[in-house]
């Protein structure tokens, strides 16, 4: 394994170096950094064009500007941009944004992508099925600049209308019941009888809620409340359980109750007083508490087999404890909804923050959210139609293969065959779409940050070309081309983990 790392990355290495050499040539030769200052009238101009000249290393021919910039590189320095910015900052502050933006986008559009794809090819040829081949292919087909201007329509400007009286009609009331209904209906599966006996409940408790939800007006001041954290923490555990290890599992089933109920008692101590005065460093720790204190119960009451039920107790108290955190955001929700910096409009359409909005570190985290809401919709819309697609795919090739049926015919149940064997070798092939989706994504989602005025790595390097300024753009490219090559080694140890029968060597 230490052997072919090394291999790789020595490889990698020389392949990087010749990169870069072909697209600092490139850049050189694709525009003149001095055109702007050649059509100045300023009476300075010979001044100005000797000291950018100067500055860029312009008077050197550009295969040997290549090592002077590469010397740079090994000190740490990007170099200079034609206003004399450092290009270290500049990508830095581009970095920041973009991660903020693309982790949390490709993170949503992977897990949703993947549940979706999974239940769809579980349902092959279901009503729920067809819908989702439907809705990848339109997603799939949609220009991202087409559907971002929708979503400043309709999911910032008309949403922040209806926000300020948030009461949902009975038509749309109607409409959604009879939706969800059908989704659940096409899930759950089975009997016609069955299948109308699912869709008249889950249409019925949609209309509820939703009417509950109308007439409390609970979207201008959301809250969850201890009651209904209480069932949501019961749930969480029992599906999990179920997903995890099997409800037949009680060593894992009653760990993650044990887990589920900690988090209901905590519920007003971590509300009224631990969470007050939070700090980041301070949220991390609390999180990494969680997880201790939720595996150390798995591990307590799950031997023999500890490894499984630790894992599952892990999931539910991540859960549990992340609802906490969700209802301490919403009780800071009209406040931030109401501050004069967002005067009623809380649903942002452009930046990637409210200038001078001051607040809380909950007040901040609402204001991040509203910001990235919009982008990472519209990039989950992309991207969950792909790995939906190849997830149901890789997944119903997978179900045919002869040690499934092996796994079947040796009476393991339908919940073991699907997620320790056919889900396993299924995502062999998602991995290297990941891999591959996640190194262009960190490169900058360059249309979405154009629309809503996100500042990122994809906005660094056109504003780069356009201006004809080589340093931030090879910076992105080292950047880039680097995360590229790193996430094609970590998806070639993955398939090893993945499938036995790799060998990696």
């Amino acid at each position: 394994m230490a052997s072919f790392i090394l291999r790789r990355l020595i490889a990698s290495i020389f392949v990087l170096f010749a990169a870069t050499f072909l697209m600092y040539i490139l850049v050189s030769f694709a525009g003149d950094p001095l055109d702007d200052l050649r059509q100045s009238s300023a009476p300075n101009k010979a001044e100005l064009i000797q000291a950018r000249t100067k500055l860029l290393n312009l008077d050197v021919p550009p295969p040997l500007r290549y090592f002077l910039w590469l010397g740079g590189i090994f000190r740490g320095n990007f170099g200079v941009s034609i206003q004399n910015q450092p290009v270290n900052a500049l990508l830095a502050n581009a970095i920041t944004s973009t991660l903020t933006l693309v982790t949390t986008a490709t993170v949503l559009a992977i897990l949703l992508g993947l549940t979706v794809g999974i239940v769809s090819a579980l349902r092959q040829y279901s009503g729920f099925d067809y819908s989702v081949t439907l809705m990848a292919f339109l997603f799939f087909s949609l220009p991202i600049f087409w559907v971002a201007v929708l979503l400043k329509q309709y999911g910032a400007i008309q949403l922040n209308n209806w926000l300020n009286e948030p009461t949902i009609a009975i038509p749309v009331i109607i409409v959604m019941s009879l939706i969800a209904g059908l989704i659940w209906m096409s899930l759950i599966g089975g009997r016609w009888q069955r299948k109308l006996i699912v869709f008249g409940v889950a249409a019925v408790a949609t209309g509820a809620v939703l009417a509950f939800l109308s007439v409390t007006q609970w979207f201008a001041d959301p809250s969850i409340g201890i009651a209904v954290y209480a069932v949501l923490a019961i749930g969480i555990a029992f599906g999990i359980t179920a997903i995890s290890t099997g409800l037949r599992n009680r060593k894992a089933l009653y760990a993650s109750l044990i887990v589920a109920v900690i988090g209901i008692a905590l519920y007003y101590p971590m509300m009224n007083s631990l969470l007050n005065g939070m700090t980041l460093w301070l949220f991390l720790l609390f999180a990494v508490l969680t997880l201790i204190v939720s595996g150390a119960i798995g591990w307590f009451m799950g031997a023999p087999d500890r490894g499984p039920v630790v894992r599952t107790t892990m999931i539910v108290g991540f859960l549990t404890a992340g609802l906490i955190a969700l209802d301490k955001y919403m009780s800071y929700w009209q406040a931030y909804a109401n501050s004069s910096r967002v005067r009623g409009r809380p649903i942002a359409t452009v930046g990637a923050s409210t200038p001078g909005l001051g607040g809380n570190f909950w007040v901040q985290g609402i204001d991040l959210f509203t910001h990235l809401l919009l982008p990472t919709i519209a990039i989950i819309l992309i991207s969950f139609a792909s790995y939906t697609r190849y997830s149901r795919a890789s997944l119903l090739e997978v179900m045919n293969q002869d040690y499934i049926r092996t796994a079947r015919a040796k009476g393991l149940t339908q919940r073991t065959v699907i997620v320790r064997h056919a889900f396993r070798n299924a995502l062999i092939p998602i991995t290297t779409v990941i891999a591959f989706d996640v190194g262009a994504l960190i490169g900058g989602a360059v249309i979405t940050e154009t629309v809503f005025g996100w500042v990122g790595m994809g906005r660094l390097f056109v504003n780069g070309l356009a201006a004809s300024d080589p340093n931030p753009v090879m910076a992105f490219f080292v950047v880039t081309g680097t995360l590229a090559v790193l996430f094609n080694l970590i998806a070639d140890l993955v398939y090893a983990g993945l499938d036995p029968r790799i060998k990696v060597g």
